[in-house]
């Protein structure tokens, strides 16, 4: 017999996370920004295929990429002195009101015939700007809020709100780019953002149990300096920077492999994004599975299954073999970011949470857009194909060296120990 409580039917975790009143208000608005950002996957590259000079197309879709992520490092070096001074929820509101306005701008330019390439790629940095801070922002927001136990939690449901925009996005921009220009696109993007900024700012957050005072010297400058000092999060953050260097050609080489190798349309380039998401939400629901594993062996086994699963885009006679095996990808990613955010969470000074997410976002937004850059210049010398498997490659190489480094380094810091710590340890 079922219990007539549907409430009972909910995994205790997840029960005591939604009756959190502020996390159920949020929670939407967040899955409608990771809708419109999940278009964009689609949008950026496919109009910068359509605005880039004939035999530069992939040159300019790997700019416009880069552009859209890599001013956000650059945001988060120079703008901390400012920007570390304000709480989780204005971070979260400044970053989501530029990126309205900026991105829609988009369109705009687009009808009036002003969207030249170098438009196109200066609205596009200029609106990622503060992402980084936004992003730590929207990390940070429901920290004080929830306990230990409930963060992994939290991460999980959004990890899994942006997996499944990752399927519905893409297909739906396929859809549209039918009807519409993808100018359009990214405008549908940039009302997302505002609609994110809206109700943040119309949301009232209790304040944390326990104020920690705000450190008033440094930036994310400071919040490299704690990952510095801390190996397991050092660590974790070369591996992942080399781990999103190793996908970034895959946005701007997938849209060619669609469009050359398999002489389809943005239709099929949405439903390998979708395939990617599907992956991605499965793995993200197995999150209390892979939990359980080892922290490195965890996150080494899913770069080395991603990169498996790049592998059949060697196969261009049919798009099902790397349908699958994109699939297949996001199926192993889907637990990593989860993993990472709580890992990071836990052991970060509290009053420091923001500048070090800020700082592991700067790092890390510099990986993709430069991986994406070299995927462009690499498109106009050899064929999409063979970028796509060279990614998978590069990360299922990443896997024994990280092994050997990481054992190293353990080795190096047992030797440093004294007798009795190495016997007792």
């Amino acid at each position: 017999m079922f219990s007539a409580d549907p409430g009972r039917l909910v995994p205790g975790p997840y029960r005591l996370l939604f009756a959190d009143r502020t996390f159920r208000r949020m929670l939407p608005v967040f899955a409608l920004s990771d809708l419109g950002d999940g278009m964009t996957v689609v949008a950026v590259a496919w109009l910068a295929l359509a605005l880039g000079p004939d035999g530069g197309q992939g040159t300019l879709a790997g700019i416009a990429v880069a552009a859209y992520v890599l001013p956000g490092a650059l945001g988060a070096l120079i703008l901390g002195r400012w920007m570390r001074r304000l709480p989780a929820r204005r971070l979260l509101i400044t970053d989501s009101s530029l990126r309205a306005v900026l991105l829609g701008a988009v369109p705009l330019a687009h009808v009036a015939g002003l969207l030249t390439p170098a438009v196109y790629v200066g609205l596009l940095g200029a609106s990622s700007l503060l992402h980084a801070w936004g992003k730590a922002g929207k990390h940070a927001l429901f920290v004080p809020l929830l306990s230990d136990g409930q963060r992994l939690t939290a991460n999980g449901v959004l990890s899994t709100s942006l997996w499944s925009a990752t399927i519905a996005g893409p297909a739906l921009a396929g859809l549209l780019v039918g009807v519409a220009s993808p100018a359009w696109i990214i405008g549908l993007n940039a009302a997302t953002f505002a609609v994110l900024a809206l109700q943040t700012g119309r949301t009232t957050l209790p304040p944390p149990p326990e104020p920690v005072p705000v450190p008033v010297t440094g930036g994310a400058q400071r919040g490299l300096g704690i990952l510095l000092r801390r190996p397991e999060l050092l660590g974790l953050l070369a591996v992942t920077w080399v781990f999103n260097f190793a996908f970034g050609p895959v946005e701007v080489a997938l849209p060619l492999f669609v469009a050359d190798d398999l002489h389809a349309g943005a239709g099929l380039l949405g439903a390998y994004w979708a395939a990617f998401g599907v992956g991605a939400v499965v793995g993200a629901l197995a999150l209390s599975a892979a939990r359980r594993l080892p922290l490195w062996p965890a996150m080494l086994g899913i770069i080395a299954g991603h990169g498996v699963g790049m592998l059949p885009f060697a196969l261009t006679h049919s798009s099902l073999p790397s349908v699958i095996g994109f699939a297949f990808a996001g199926l192993v990613y889907g637990p990593y970011s989860a993993l990472s955010l709580t890992l990071i969470q836990g052991r970060a000074p509290a009053g420091s949470l923001t500048t070090v997410l800020a700082a592991r976002s700067a790092v890390l937004l510099t990986a993709s857009p430069l991986g994406a850059a070299l995927g462009g210049f690499l498109l106009d010398r050899t064929s999409a194909p063979a970028v796509l498997v060279g990614c998978g490659a590069l990360m299922i190489a990443t896997v024994p060296v990280s092994a050997v480094a990481l054992k190293l380094s353990g080795d190096h810091r047992r030797r440093q120990q004294p007798a009795g710590l190495r016997k007792a340890f």
